[in-house]
């Protein structure tokens, strides 16, 4: 018999405002303690000095983290002009100096060119492993490491603001692999100036906005008032780009179960239109989620008129 997992069987989904100076692993214990979880997960590491938005999947929520891995992502960040570091945030050793302020139009025009799909080689200061080991820790003990370059996509991105002529504020909406610190980096090197990200803070990632995020103070308080369930949401939320097709109560147990369930016609005529990539090319995916009485039963592949499970919850 396999030993009981410890803590209580919360499932669902927190939209956490993490705080500056924590790690988002630090963050998952946290809420995972807060609720008393049994397990958790967040979907998209957010550097310790960033704030903003921290998917944290709770229990059943963790089996949908690689739906939201592939989400687009927003940022809103300050660039600070002058002094360039090893990280290209404020806490790097300072690598450069210079005193050009480019203006804020000029960074305007200079952001275009980042805009579509680019190659960006990620910091040094960054999760990315090299022969098993992560390149922050390499970088820190003085290793230099030559880091490939990636296909990356930034969708948009706008200057929003100049406070004085050493800063200018940036938002970009973008793909997955997209390094902020890159972008200024690279953004710097355009422009002939050093410079270095002062502030970060992620507002979207997905479908989960920074308008419906909670801090971690009121988390662990609803929590401890035993109402942490006001803000925890349903597992399939990070699943809103699936189609869903609600079965019954026969078919949601067979799911359940591993095994596939056959599809009427009818049924398999709706998913075919709503799983079709929008030029009529084909299937853009053939994952649907599968639901019964409001709840997700399993993630499931459809072909040949059945839907075949693959991840099933147990909620």
């Amino acid at each position: 018999m396999g030993r009981r997992r410890k803590g209580e069987a919360v499932s669902g989904w927190i939209i956490l405002d993490k705080p500056a100076d924590l790690g988002s692993t630090q963050a998952v214990s946290r809420v995972r303690r807060a609720f008393k979880a049994q397990k958790g997960g967040h979907a998209g590491t957010l550097d310790p000095l960033a704030t903003g938005v921290l998917p944290i999947a709770l229990g059943e929520a963790t089996k949908t983290v690689p739906f939201l891995m592939d989400a687009d992502k927003a940022y809103r960040f300050t660039v600070e002009w002058g002094v360039a570091t090893a990280s290209f945030d404020r806490e790097g050793a300072v690598t450069a100096t210079s005193d050009v302020r480019p203006s804020p139009e000029a960074v305007a025009e200079a952001l275009t060119a980042f805009v579509g799909e680019i190659d960006q080689v990620p910091p040094a200061f960054s999760a990315i492993k090299v022969e098993g080991e992560r390149a922050y820790d390499l970088a820190r003990e003085g290793i230099e490491v030559d880091l490939a370059a990636r296909r990356v996509v930034i969708h948009q991105a706008r200057v929003t603001g100049a406070p004085d002529a050493d800063h200018v504020e940036i938002e970009i909406v973008c793909g997955k692999g997209v390094y902020v610190r890159g972008l200024a980096r690279d953004l710097a090197s355009a422009l002939g100036a050093c410079a270095h990200v002062s502030a970060l803070r992620r507002t979207r990632v997905g479908p989960f906005s920074d308008d419906r995020a909670v801090t971690l103070e009121l988390l662990e308080d609803l929590c401890h008032r035993d109402a942490g369930s006001e803000v925890l949401l349903p597992v399939e939320t990070a699943l809103d780009d699936i189609p869903a097709l609600a079965v019954t109560a026969e078919d949601a147990f067979r799911l359940s179960q591993g095994r596939p369930i056959v599809l009427l016609p009818r049924q398999v005529e709706t998913l075919k239109a709503r799983l079709s990539s929008p030029d009529g090319a084909g299937f853009a995916s053939r994952t649907v989620l599968a639901t019964h009485g409001g709840s997700a039963v399993s993630i499931c592949e459809m072909r040949a008129g059945q839907l075949r499970p693959t991840r099933v919850f147990n909620l």
